[in-house]
């Protein structure tokens, strides 16, 4: 078995720091070598010491972690971590490997942590087989069958997911629970909707047929759509 990296956190909240750790006391490839609460502790730790990845929180006073990031002249291979997602794309331009929007769901950060590993190993991973998702509805974690999934909707900081049984309100934003799914699968086809692509029964100009929900597509989601329906019907 190869030798566990060595990963830090950096956050100033002490919820996020107690969830991370939990993640990673699961996971034997990763040990947690130190918890900072602002970037100028992260910042003192990393001249002295050798890290192998970083959880960085966006926003935390006196030094952000995008600040921090631009500070650095060299730091370790860093999955952000945060409560907003206006920073994603910016954050890619510092070599971020993921970007994980808080609360943290287990799958999601199985999922980073895969990233992380096919970076380590020069090359991508094949992707692994998802069959169901956690979300929390109601306060609980609930199990979704992803072969059940329709489509999910966006419904403010919540989401929609229309199952072929029913539909729940998820506790979780729509660019989170897309990052949670299949991408062979599944597509986000508009700002407000991901559907499940062999889920779709008719598909016109401007939108999609799901049990008789006409679903929008986004213009520049429109051609993507339609080349990843052609290889479906290969």
């Amino acid at each position: 078995m190869r030798d566990a990296k060595k990963c830090i956190i950096v956050d100033d909240e002490p919820a996020a720091h107690y969830v991370l750790a939990n993640y990673i006391k699961q996971n034997p490839q990763l040990e947690l070598v130190f918890q900072g609460y602002n970037g100028i502790e992260a910042m003192n730790y990393l001249r002295e010491n050798t890290v192998d990845l970083m959880f960085l929180d966006i926003n935390m006073p006196e030094i952000s972690g995008m600040e921090l990031l631009k500070i650095l002249p060299t730091h370790p291979k860093t999955i952000l971590t945060t409560a907003y997602s206006e920073f994603a794309l910016e954050s890619y331009d510092y070599g971020v490997i993921d970007y994980l929007l808080k609360p943290i769901y287990f799958p999601r950060f199985l999922k980073a942590i895969d990233r992380f590993f096919a970076t380590e190993n020069g090359k991508q991973k094949p992707e692994e087989a998802i069959n169901s998702v956690d979300v929390k509805v109601d306060g609980y974690l609930m199990n979704i069958e992803l072969d059940q999934l329709l489509f999910a909707q966006s419904f403010g900081n919540y989401v929609k997911l229309h199952t072929i049984k029913r539909t729940y309100l998820a506790s979780i934003t729509t660019t989170e629970f897309d990052k949670c799914l299949p991408e062979k699968s599944f597509m986000r086809i508009h700002k407000s909707y991901i559907v499940a692509l062999d889920k779709i029964e008719v598909t016109e100009k401007d939108f999609v047929v799901i049990k008789n929900e006409k679903i929008p597509i986004g213009i520049t989601y429109k051609r993507e759509l339609t080349d990843r329906l052609k290889k479906l019907e290969l």
